[in-house]
C-alpha cells in the first residue's frame, strides 16, 4: 500500500525568503550550552528578537511559569514590541530550535492548508543527550494549532536543509550519510524522505561542513538559497586554513550543479570570518548562519575586519530587506548562532 506522504498531497516545505507568520524560538536556559558565557548570550537574542518583531511574530518556547516571568521582565526591559511575542508551554531540554522544531508544510488548495512534519531528533547523533523533550516540540505546536502531523520516522534536523522554494534542497553528505543518524539508509532512501516529506523534486548535495561544527557539517553554515537559484556560499581565503579545501570542493560542487530548469547557480561567496577561539576551542563561525525575516537578514558578526565586507555583499544580495549584524562571539560559544537558534512559520 501506497504511504500518504505530504508531497503525494500537494504540500511543499516554502523558502525562508517567504513570507512568514511567525518564528519559533525556545528560549536559552541551560547554562552548560555556554558555559561561562550564559548570561551574555542574551543581549544578542533580545536583539535578534527586536529585530525580527518588527516584520512578524515571535513565537517563544518555554518550560514553566517562572520562565516566562523572567523572559519577559527581560524584553520588556529592552524594549521589544510585546504585542508581536507570544509565549507556550511547550518544554525544552535546549535552544536550537531550527534542528528540532516543526517543519511547517503549506497547500493552500487543501482543507488544513498548514501540516507539521515532526522528524526524529537525537541531538545531532546522541552528541548531548537528553533530548526527549526536544523531540516532542513539533507535536506540541500542531496540537497547539490543531494541525495535522506527519511522521517520517528517521532523524532529521532543520539545519541540515536549505530550500529554493522552487522544488530544490540542498543537504550536506558529512551530516545524512553520517552513520550516528540513520545507519539504515543509503542516499537513494533518504532523498527519498526528503522530496516526500519536505514536498520537494530534487535533492542537491555537497560533501564538507566547517572545522568546528559539532552538527558534523549543516548546509546552513556553508551553502544558502536566497532566492531560486540563487545561493550564498562561505570560501575561505588563505590556503593554508584547514577550511580551505573544505570549502572548495563544496564552492566546485556547486558550480557543476544543475536547477530542475536545467540552469546553473548563481553563486555568491563570501569569505569565513577570522578563527573565534575559546578556551583552546575552535568555533564553527560562519557568517553564512543568517536568517531570513520578513523585513530583514539578520547576520551573525564575530568582531572581525571581515564584518562589514560581508554585510556589505548580503545587502546587495536582498533589496528590499534591511541587512542587520548582531555580533555573535558570545552565541557562538554554544556552537551555533540565528538560524540555528530559530524556525519559520510559513503565512498562509
Amino acid at each position: 500500500m501506497k504511504i500518504v506522504t505530504p508531497r503525494s498531497l500537494g504540500y511543499r516545505f516554502p523558502a525562508e525568503f517567504e513570507p512568514h507568520l511567525a518564528t519559533w524560538l525556545s528560549w536559552p536556559h541551560d547554562e552548560t550550552t555556554w558555559p561561562g558565557k550564559f548570561n551574555s548570550i542574551f543581549p544578542s537574542y533580545i536583539a535578534f528578537i527586536k529585530k525580527l518583531t518588527e516584520g512578524e511574530l515571535v513565537r517563544i518556547n518555554i518550560n514553566d511559569q517562572a520562565m516566562k516571568d523572567f523572559a519577559s521582565n527581560l524584553l520588556v526591559m529592552y524594549g521589544v514590541n510585546m504585542d508581536r511575542v507570544e509565549f507556550y508551554f511547550h518544554p525544552t531540554n535546549d535552544a536550537w530550535c531550527r534542528d528540532y522544531g516543526p517543519a511547517f508544510l503549506v497547500n493552500p488548495g487543501a482543507k488544513e492548508p498548514k501540516v507539521v512534519v515532526d522528524w526524529d531528533f537525537n541531538t545531532w547523533g546522541d552528541k548531548y543527550p537528553p533530548f526527549d523533550l526536544d523531540d516532542l516540540v513539533p507535536t506540541l505546536i500542531a496540537k497547539e494549532f490543531n494541525l495535522p502531523v506527519f511522521y517520517p520516522g528517521i532523524i532529521m534536523e532543520g539545519g541540515s536543509v536549505d530550500f529554493n522554494g522552487a522544488g530544490t534542497l540542498i543537504t550536506s553528505s558529512c551530516v545524512l550519510l553520517n552513520k550516528n543518524r540513520n545507519p539504515n539508509l543509503n542516499r537513494d532512501q533518504i532523498e527519498n524522505y526528503l522530496v516526500d516529506f519536505y514536498g520537494q523534486d530534487l535533492v542537491l548535495w555537497v560533501d564538507e561542513g566547517v572545522v568546528g561544527d559539532d552538527t558534523d557539517g549543516h548546509i546552513d553554515d556553508t551553502v544558502r538559497f536566497i532566492n531560486e537559484d540563487t545561493v550564498i556560499a562561505v570560501v575561505e581565503e588563505q590556503k593554508n586554513e584547514d577550511n580551505y579545501a573544505p570549502l572548495q570542493k563544496n564552492l566546485a560542487d556547486l558550480k557543476r550543479m544543475r536547477l530542475l530548469n536545467g540552469k546553473q547557480l548563481n553563486i555568491i561567496e563570501i569569505p569565513m570570518p577570522d578563527d573565534v577561539i575559546w578556551e583552546n576551542r575552535r568555533l564553527p563561525v560562519s557568517y553564512a548562519n543568517f536568517y531570513i525575516a520578513n523585513k530583514s537578514v539578520i547576520v551573525p558578526t564575530f568582531k572581525s575586519p571581515k564584518d562589514d565586507k560581508v554585510l556589505s555583499v548580503i545587502a546587495d544580495s536582498f533589496p528590499g530587506r534591511e541587512v542587520v549584524g548582531i555580533d555573535s562571539t558570545d552565541i557562538i560559544w554554544g556552537y551555533g548562532s540565528f538560524h540555528c537558534l530559530s524556525q519559520q512559520e510559513p503565512l498562509i
